[in-house]
């Protein structure tokens, strides 16, 4: 029988610019000193013990390039710029719109309008709900599309930041009103519960900081 090595578990944080030193320090202190490769906006680490660090800016240097002697001071550099982006999260449970400068929200809204769940009844319910299932998905997609135009069109962000269901989202943007939200550069997508006030604000924080996705160090093989 062949050994197999279990694919090694993998987390993932959101880190600010400014402790982002501190961060890679505590990374060696438990793994061992990292070897480093570097491209334009990410750096990954290599440690002795095997684990390794996936270290990604939030946003493209964009001719804005972060400044620094290595690497590591570059990304946090890059991700400390106090960059504009328009935020819009939808759920079946609501939504939440705001603007953010350098990870603060400056402006936002957030809403809650139920979808109903999908059921598993047949024939002329199951069709009833479907309708009235998709007439509260229009009338989410519509409400959010609404506040997005009105908090972010006039501010001209720099970027778009979506998060929650995907599909709603696209639904968002194909809304007239919203469709040049469209035409901004999309920042990463952000999976987030139901959107609320809270959640919007970590969501402007994670934003505009250093994504790392950390994976442990390679198992025993079995």
């Amino acid at each position: 029988m062949s050994s197999q090595t279990p694919t090694p578990p993998s987390r993932t944080a959101f880190v600010p610019g400014e402790r982002l030193a501190g961060w890679i320090g505590r990374f060696e202190a438990s793994h061992g000193p990292a070897a480093a490769e570097q491209t334009d906006t990410a750096l990954e680490l290599t440690a002795e013990d095997g684990a390794s660090a996936l270290l990604e800016a939030p946003w493209p240097e964009d001719g804005r390039p972060g400044t620094g002697t290595t690497t590591a001071e570059r990304l946090a550099a890059l991700a400390g710029q106090a960059r504009t982006m328009g935020i819009v999260l939808l759920r079946r449970g609501g939504y939440a719109v705001g603007l953010a400068r350098g990870g603060e929200l400056v402006a936002s809204k957030a809403g809650r309008r139920r979808v109903q769940s999908r059921t598993a009844a047949g024939g002329w319910s199951q069709q009833r709900y479907a309708r009235r299932r998709a007439n509260q998905a229009d009338e989410l997609v519509e409400a959010a599309a609404g506040h997005a135009a009105a908090i972010l069109l006039p501010a001209a962000p720099e970027y778009l930041v979506l998060g929650g269901d995907r599909a709603l989202c696209r639904a968002l943007l194909a809304e007239p009103k919203a469709a040049r939200l469209g035409t901004l550069p999309q920042l990463r997508f952000l999976d987030v519960p139901d959107p609320t006030a809270a959640v919007l604000r970590r969501a402007a924080a994670d934003a505009a900081a250093v994504r790392i996705t950390v994976t442990d160090a390679p198992g025993p093989a079995s």
